[in-house]
């Protein structure tokens, strides 16, 4: 199973070659430099798994999933008074001095648009956004490099909870939810693309997994270069954009230098190998076979590829990953799915054996080198977590699993 079709690797490599470096006003070198960043999730934007504390200390017959219905149940004061404190503790100055003292160089933060912009119809807590200003500023004093997230946008792009609002009919793109979107950017791309922001903002990423299956292509292509138009009304900075859960060569000549002179796009894929039955069901070096054998997957793009989201987990174990009040395919507690082991113990760095740690680190080893060598780099998802170990880099790198990053790139695996 390992990635061995070396026609399709040179040409592979070739795209990647032929790419230029990348560096006008951002002060980071893409095409030179790897991407090795951190997701700062379940800060500004709530995830249930990320701190499921929050979700456990409501009332549980009010059916509080995500931030969405936080406000809707609990009304907008009750719910800052959760939030604000949320915000000033889930992430610090020192957190950064952590991430970049233990090698990273990028931070992705996550953000919902109702931070800058709310209708009345719309249960969400505004407060959010002065701590964006916050991280930019510890992004600074410790010498990291920030994308800018939108994580969630009106009306919801993928129906996850991560979008701020767990649905199964999201309609971003009816209404007026692009306009507003774009309103939105135009907010953030008025104040952070300009050039005094440029040594720490290195990628003001449009929308976060807007979901093939649910958003119309056309309309997500136009979104996409309105909002690319934007960004370069204002500067040169680097403008990211979701391969909609397709693979980045389908965004081939699309914001491409044959594009109208496009320049300064990146493409974010995220890989995870825990969100069907048949991954979850495989052994730790049918993972790492499946790394290898994915890399196509993700090459072959005419614009700059950054794995933007990836993990350590091998299973979907961690508490409320699928959502609030939802089991687990790996036990067989999530509908439909079949047991395949224990959960117990696999969320918690204490318990594991050396084996699994080892497993562990070399299917990191494995993802890191491939990401950096077929792609443009990486950002590991999460930063930390009240619980989720194998999803949480600071736990990570204190027990010694995830790979030394000031030792470079790892040796690669694959071959």
């Amino acid at each position: 199973m390992y990635f061995t079709n070396t026609v399709g690797t040179l040409l592979a490599a070739t795209l990647v070659a032929s790419k230029p470096i990348y560096q006008r006003g951002v002060d980071f070198a893409y095409g030179s430099t790897p991407v090795r960043g951190v997701n700062i999730g379940g800060w500004l934007v709530l995830e249930p798994w990320i701190t499921p504390s929050i979700f456990q200390a409501v009332d549980q017959s009010l059916g509080i999933v995500d931030e969405y219905t936080l406000t809707q149940q609990l009304g907008t004061d009750a719910a800052l008074s959760i939030l604000k404190p949320h915000w000033d503790s889930w992430c610090t100055a020192d957190d950064f001095q952590k991430i970049a003292n233990a090698g990273f160089n990028t931070v992705r933060i996550p953000i919902g648009y109702w931070a800058y912009e709310l209708s009345d119809n719309e249960p969400y807590t505004q407060g959010a956004a002065p701590y964006m200003d916050a991280a930019i500023d510890w992004a600074r004093g410790a010498g990291l490099k920030v994308w800018i997230d939108l994580h969630g946008a009106p009306l919801s792009q993928n129906g996850f909870d991560n979008s701020g609002h767990k649905t199964s009919s999201p309609a971003f793109g009816q209404g007026d939810s692009v306009a507003k979107t774009l309103s939105v950017l135009n907010t953030i791309t008025e104040k952070y693309a300009q050039k005094e922001y440029q040594d720490v903002v290195v990628g003001i990423e449009l929308l976060n997994e807007p979901a093939n299956w649910k958003v119309n292509f056309d309309v997500l292509e136009q979104f996409y270069r309105d909002g690319y138009g934007q960004v370069r009304a204002v500067s040169d900075s680097v403008v990211v954009i979701h391969d909609a859960f397709l693979a980045p060569s389908n965004w081939n000549n699309i914001l491409s230098s044959n594009d109208n002179s496009a320049y300064g796009v990146v493409v974010d894929h995220h890989e995870y190998q825990v969100f069907s039955d048949a991954l979850v069901a495989m052994s730790a070096s049918e993972h790492i076979d499946y790394v290898c054998s994915n890399a196509g997957t993700y090459t072959g793009s005419d614009k700059w590829v950054v794995v933007g989201e990836f993990t350590a987990a091998m299973t979907d174990c961690a508490y409320a990953l699928n959502g609030y009040g939802v089991g687990s395919r790996y036990d067989g507690t999530y509908p439909g799915s079949s047991h395949v082991g224990s959960c117990e113990g696999k969320s918690d760095i204490t318990t594991w054996s050396d084996d699994f740690k080892a497993d562990m680190k070399n299917y990191l080893s494995a993802q890191l080198a491939s990401y950096e060598t077929k792609a443009n780099g990486w950002i590991f998802w999460n930063f930390k977590t009240e619980g989720a170990h194998e999803w949480d880099a600071a736990k990570l790198v204190e027990f010694g699993i995830f790979p030394d990053l000031r030792a470079g790139t790892p040796a690669a695996i694959c071959s």
